[in-house]
């Protein structure tokens, strides 16, 4: 009989002790989609793997091949793999011979199309045991199938192909798992409507490299050297980085869907972040302990913002994109294939440490690691030369978990010197010997202590004999999926339409993908060049900054962070005259999210700007408290005022707030402000006001046909807007109109129509606003990027 045969024959060879050993029962494991590219490369050589570790184990096996592939081409296929399957280099040639010849007999191929077909592979398993009387003791079914047909194939598999009672089932899955949080829901609820929780193994290879499955166990087995450290007030910063030089040619179709957010931020780097966020539980091999540590991890995280990401495409993308999915010439992709971005825990442990999680094809170099630097205070008078790495404080302090390629090509766990001599489990991992001359960030490798795996093996190799063994803590649970695709999905719809920096790919690269983290944000740290803005879009030859008229008054005109660039300088240099007139500079500034970048730019960029003599004023505000998130003070704060030295009396909130009430007329909190600027401001001329424009044409908080603002001698009025929140405070058109300069800044494709239009009527406030605007002594100054001003 074939199996008894099998066993035998293995027994022989001294494989196993004794043939009434094996009484644990039997594994069936059915490989779908068993000739595509995955099982190719991959799942056949794991499933391999695993009957070479557990042959001995007291369970017997058969392997199923599956696919829609007709019985005698899939057959032939599937075949041709299996006999280029390999032995790892410590197995003897003979034993290797013998447990793939066996491994050939015990495996087969079904086409597995209809719904009767899983009836007949069903029956074939169970006639198959009974004659070599054999109990069952579980069956994988290991899905490497596009996500669409997961549905189908699970409801064939839970009325037709399930194993006796007694026996396990256990349904491996591959990522994609949705698209966004709306579709891993939907596709969640469909598969737990026909498998448990228990029975579901959710693959993220990346769980099975070895330098990201031990983070956990070094964690663990080291607590008594990092529970001092492991924290905010030891850790500077945290980077989970995967880079490829390698593009997406060829898999465009799959990339324009997905993109390198979703292919590998969310699943792989978000998987290494929680093992390094989580608290660790009592015991680590418990895997509900583990799973519960990694939700609680996901929801301490702070969430995303749009300006929490850098986002960039190599250049030949689009090209490709084109020629393979046969698009228009004129197709603009705005898929990333770079990203670069910053994440916060709000965690006691983590607090205001930066985690970097960086991805991106066509890029330097192959390589992925994950890199926790230390913070370090020491200054040492001695010259490097000089200094031992285990004693020098000077040194930087790291743990790097390499996970492969790049120089070191080979997975490795690296600790500085001067941090500590980890622990590391002696039959899995040893310390590197004979170190070379090579450098990782900066150090020569006798720095670290470098540790390898005493036995490489493949991700898939790690999982599959995981699945065997039933380690949940390795695989994706609904609930940790959930809660990823929650954390990602704001951040993936508020870039769906961002421009993206364009970059050469390789090492032309340069500097030009570098970014900078200031007050929680990231943005790229050069200007991008105007040789690579992409010519296909209708802007002007040149891309020169524009300088000409708008409705009779200076227009500038660039890309938007040049023109964000311009803006910033100009306001400085307005500033510094001001100052250097009067001794002070009076600045009203505009809510709303245009200004937003402009702050940014201000507090990273322009550290000679005379703050200490600069007041701060607001044009409008909404009618909530001002530690709101909806309040134009608190996002003015959040992004300027905390980050520059601004004299404290020298804050002019409005006051929206009085007598424990909101924008109440009682209270007169207009007047308030009016006698304020009154005051302080000369002539109640600020220096400079800076104002943006809605898609209606309002301005500050001046809407049209406003009762309020437009006209009259009132300074400082109680508006209404026509969305919430509908109540505002608002500088009126006169005094704005007073004003020694007033630029007015528009951004984005969103505002084209409202500049086409106001390009062209007259002084006509009531209907719109923003065309009231004209400085009675002053000057006006637009500043339009190309997309407003062009569409």
């Amino acid at each position: 009989k074939m199996l008894k045969g099998v066993l035998c024959t293995v027994l022989f060879m001294g494989a196993l002790p004794s043939l009434a050993e094996v009484s644990q029962g039997h594994i069936s494991v059915i490989l779908l989609g068993a000739t595509g590219d995955l099982a190719k490369k991959y799942l056949w050589q794991g499933l391999f793997q695993l009957y070479m570790d557990q042959v001995s184990s007291g369970h017997s096996f058969t392997f199923h091949g599956a696919a829609l592939t007709a019985l005698e081409p899939g057959q032939r296929l599937m075949f041709d793999v299996l006999k280029k399957l390999a032995c790892p280099p410590d197995e003897s040639p003979d034993r290797c011979a013998v447990l793939k010849d066996q491994f050939l007999k015990l495996s087969q191929y079904h086409q597995l199309k209809t719904a009767e077909n899983y009836t007949v592979l069903n029956r074939e398993i169970q006639t198959l045991l009974h004659q070599e009387g054999l109990k069952e003791a579980g069956r994988i079914f290991y899905f490497s199938v596009p996500p669409f047909a997961y549905t189908e194939i699970a409801r064939h598999i839970n009325s037709s192909c399930r194993p006796p009672p007694g026996a396990w089932l256990r349904v491996v899955l591959e990522k994609p798992f949705g698209h966004d949080l709306e579709s891993a829901q939907q596709l969640a609820a469909e598969l737990t409507s026909f498998f448990k929780e228990e029975e579901m193994y959710r693959v993220d290879h990346y769980l099975g490299k070895q330098a990201v499955a031990h983070i956990l166990p070094f964690r663990d087995q080291n607590r008594q050297f990092l529970d001092p450290i492991w924290n905010r007030h030891h850790v500077e910063r945290v980077e989970i980085v995967l880079k490829e030089t390698v593009d997406a040619k060829g898999r465009t179709s799959f990339y324009e869907q997905y993109g390198v957010i979703r292919d590998v931020l969310q699943n792989h780097l978000t998987e290494a972040l929680m093992f390094l966020t989580m608290e660790l539980p009592a015991n680590v091999s418990r895997a509900e302990e583990v799973l519960q540590s990694k939700l609680q991890a996901f929801q301490s995280l702070r969430g995303l913002e749009k300006n929490s990401a850098v986002l960039g495409q190599y250049q030949a993308y689009a090209s490709q994109v084109q020629e393979e999915l046969q698009k228009a010439g004129d197709y603009i992709s705005t898929t990333p294939t770079f990203a670069g971005v910053l994440i916060h825990s709000n965690s006691l442990r983590w607090e205001g440490v930066p985690f970097l999680l960086t991805s991106g094809k066509a890029l330097d170099e192959r390589v992925g690691y994950v890199r926790v630097l230390f913070k370090n205070r020491a200054y040492c008078t001695q010259s490097e030369t000089l200094r031992d790495a285990e004693h020098s404080q000077c040194k930087a302090k790291q743990i790097i978990f390499y996970i492969g390629h790049g120089a070191l090509n080979t997975p490795a766990v690296l600790v500085s010197k001067n941090l500590f001599r980890p622990v590391m489990p002696e039959g899995s991992w040893r310390e590197a010997v004979g170190q070379s001359n090579l450098r990782i960030f900066g150090q020569p490798l006798s720095d670290y202590y470098v540790y390898n795996p005493v036995k490489e093996r493949d991700a898939y190799s790690v999982l599959i004999s995981n699945i065997y063994h039933a380690r949940k803590d390795f695989f994706i649970t609904t609930e940790n999926l959930l809660a990823s695709w929650g954390f990602w999905t704001p951040l993936l719809d508020s870039i769906s339409h961002q421009p993206l920096r364009l970059y050469p790919g390789g090492v032309e690269n340069q500097h030009l993908l570098d970014f900078e983290m200031v007050s929680g944000e990231v943005a790229f740290t050069l200007a991008e060049p105007v040789e690579l803005l992409d010519p296909s879009r209708s802007m002007p030859n040149d891309y020169q900054m524009i300088q000409t008229k708008f409705r009779q008054s200076p227009l500038v005109s660039a890309w938007s962070e040049d023109l964000i660039s311009q803006l910033a300088s100009d306001i400085e240099k307005t500033a510094h005259n001001s100052v250097a007139q009067s001794g002070q500079f009076h600045l009203a500034l505009s809510g709303g999210s245009s200004p937003v970048v402009l702050f940014q730019r201000l507090a990273r960029h322009h550290y000679a700007f005379p703050w200490k003599h600069t007041h701060i004023w607001l044009v409008d505000e909404r009618c909530v408290p001002l530690a709101d998130t909806e309040s134009n003070f608190f996002s003015l704060h959040n992004h300027l005022l905390q980050n520059v030295r601004v004299p404290y009396f020298n804050i002019h909130p409005m006051p929206v707030h009085l007598n424990q009430r909101l924008c109440v007329e009682e209270d007169r909190g207009t007047e308030l402000y009016a006698k304020e600027i009154m005051a302080l401001v000369a002539n109640a001329s600020f220096d400079l006001v800076l104002l943006g424009v809605g898609t209606d044409g309002h301005t500050a908080s001046l809407f049209p046909h406003s009762e309020n603002g437009l006209e009259g001698a009132q300074t400082v009025v109680l508006t209404e807007s026509p969305v919430k929140p509908h109540q505002r405070m608002s500088l009126s058109l006169p005094l704005i109109n007073k004003a020694r300069q007033v630029f007015v800044l528009v951004l984005g494709k969103g505002k084209h129509d409202i500049t086409t239009l106001i390009s062209r009527v007259g002084h006509q406030p009531r209907k719109w606003p923003i065309s009231g605007v004209s400085p009675s002594s002053g000057q006006l100054v637009w500043y339009v990027d190309y997309e407003a001003l062009f569409g």
